[in-house]
């Protein structure tokens, strides 16, 4: 019996080797660059996403934790971002995957459950299963766990219903075109001529808008749950 290995694995491949080629060049890049000098190229959007993110990062965990954790949420945001746009390039978004969502969320909870460890201790860890009385222990390992399903399913649910969506509208710009094309006396297969001329405006939103809103939502909740974790007085 053979093993079936999903087709999303090769797009994954591919992606993380392309961020590391590109992630390689801009560090190499910015080794290089002149620090009084005004950056331009590829270093000038790099940093103003990093500065973003360094901002973002700060807020929640304050300044003190925010370079321990900026370069996790920097590679959480550019790899949920372009895994969400990249059925624009005609390749199924691997964060349609619920395997790689969940992935991405179990990570996450990873990392907040390890800033609870360091900054609580494993005692207070085990202790809040208890809190405020012991009779509530189912709900609060619920509680504690579920966080990676509702992430992991928030972000699967809705690129996977844009790409539904999208493959809807190419299907009846599809009909249309055959319709239009049989009225005009086409025989044979009619070419979706209203598919590029219909299709872009859906791209930019169930993609592009979309798909950054789906970002800014997950990291936005990972930030938040590691905050929490952190006491005001280490941030």
């Amino acid at each position: 019996m053979g093993i079936k290995v999903q087709s999303d694995i090769f797009t994954i491949i591919a992606l993380t080797i392309l961020l590391v080629i590109v992630m390689m060049i801009i560090t190499n890049k910015l080794k290089k660059a002149e620090p009084l000098e005004k950056p331009k190229g590829i270093i000038l959007p790099a940093l103003i996403g990093i500065e973003k993110l360094y901002g973002s990062v700060k807020e929640n965990v304050g300044e003190k934790n925010a370079q321990v954790f900026t370069p996790y949420i920097i590679i959480l945001s550019v790899y949920i971002f372009l895994s969400n746009i990249l059925s624009l390039f005609g390749v199924s978004s691997p964060t349609a995957n619920w395997s790689v969502t969940l992935t991405l969320a179990i990570i996450s909870w990873t990392i907040t459950q390890l800033a609870s460890f360091k900054y609580s201790g494993v005692k207070n860890w085990f202790k809040s299963f208890l809190d405020p009385i012991p009779v509530l222990l189912p709900i609060n390992i619920l509680g504690k766990f579920t966080i990676i399903i509702s992430m992991s399913l928030r972000l699967f649910g809705n690129i996977l219903c844009g790409s539904i969506i999208m493959s809807l509208i190419y299907a009846g710009a599809q009909g249309l075109s055959n319709i239009i094309g049989r009225l005009c006396g086409a025989g044979g297969s009619i070419f979706n001529f209203l598919g590029p001329v219909i299709a872009p405006l859906f791209h930019a939103y169930f993609d592009i808008f979309a798909g950054f809103i789906q970002t800014l939502v997950f990291v936005t909740l990972t930030l938040v749950f590691v905050g929490v974790e952190v006491p005001d007085d280490l941030k």
